[in-house]
């Protein structure tokens, strides 16, 4: 049986994703309290979406602290997955929150209530300013890992939807027609909507241990058919531990080879084809195949 096991670190910069940290869930309070007062939805739906920063943001930070806990008799495989499981807490609470605000911009759209303008778009400006400047502090990291490019793209998502809500107050003021606030939070609803949903669909698959996206088992396994001596392969398996974490197995049937150079071909097709590398094989003689009929 073959084992080949490489880990890697990126040089994340913990300090700055404080700061965004720390500047979004700040905001995230201002503009709850500024949606409230001045009435106005679109604000309210922009600070759920902010909301969702800051959880990613958070859930980056934490996954990042226990993601250095070793691996011990009880969770073999560390805490890696705790990253996944934030990860869908925080779809299903997002998706909860955007039904809601759906719900509330349909009871608005008949009876528009005033909007205090001026408030709306001081505090949609400083949005802006606050996201544009995480998305400086996190742009440095996000190249280098997964978990900081999901908290990254979060962001820069929320710098659109402050744009959105810059334009909407400055309509309604020029303009005076008070629908465009809950056309608005419908916008950002809808449009939130797809990404949670997509969130929800990525992580249900790595909970469930299903085949990462990208990967074709049937192709992985006519490839480890071109490894010279190989006749079949079978109980082939990838999956992922979390983000990143790519874990594969496979029993491989040879003749006429010695095992060690199968393996060594093996590990090397997979990580030069697919990336993968922590990969564990097991090679198998035709008289002996595990998956052989017991009479």
């Amino acid at each position: 049986m073959g084992h080949d096991h490489q880990h890697t670190s990126a040089h994340t910069p913990i300090s700055r994703l404080w700061w965004a940290f720390g500047l979004t869930t700040i905001f995230l309070m201002i503009e709850v309290i500024g949606g409230l007062i001045t009435q106005s939805l679109a604000l309210l739906s922009d600070a759920a979406h902010m909301f969702t920063d800051s959880m990613a943001l958070g859930i980056a930070l934490l996954a990042i602290h226990l993601a250095k806990r070793p691996a011990d008799a009880k969770r073999s495989f560390g805490y890696h997955r705790f990253e996944i499981l934030a990860a869908m807490f925080n779809a299903l609470l997002l998706f909860a929150v955007a039904m809601y605000i759906l719900y509330e911009a349909w009871q608005r759209i008949g009876q528009p209530q005033e909007i205090a303008t001026t408030g709306m778009l001081i505090i949609a400006m400083a949005g802006l300013l606050i996201n544009w400047i995480s998305m400086r502090l996190l742009s440095a990291g996000q190249s280098e890992s997964l978990n900081i490019k999901g908290a990254y793209l979060e962001v820069w998502a929320d710098f659109l939807g402050s744009i959105a809500v810059i334009v909407g107050a400055l309509l309604i003021k020029l303009t005076g027609w008070l629908w465009i606030d809950p056309l608005l939070a419908v916008a950002i609803g809808l449009w939130v909507l797809p990404r949670t949903w997509l969130l929800l669909k990525q992580s249900l698959n790595i909970l469930l241990e299903g085949v990462p996206e990208g990967f074709d088992l049937a192709e992985i396994e006519a490839k480890l058919r071109t490894v010279p001596n190989v006749v079949g392969v079978h109980d082939l398996h990838v999956w992922a531990l979390t983000s990143g974490k790519l874990n594969m197995t496979a029993h491989l049937v040879y003749q006429g080879e010695t095992v060690d150079a199968i393996l060594a071909q093996a590990q090397a097709l997979l990580a030069q084809e697919y990336d993968l590398h922590h990969v564990t094989l097991q090679c198998e003689s035709p008289e002996n195949r595990c998956d052989s009929p017991q009479l």
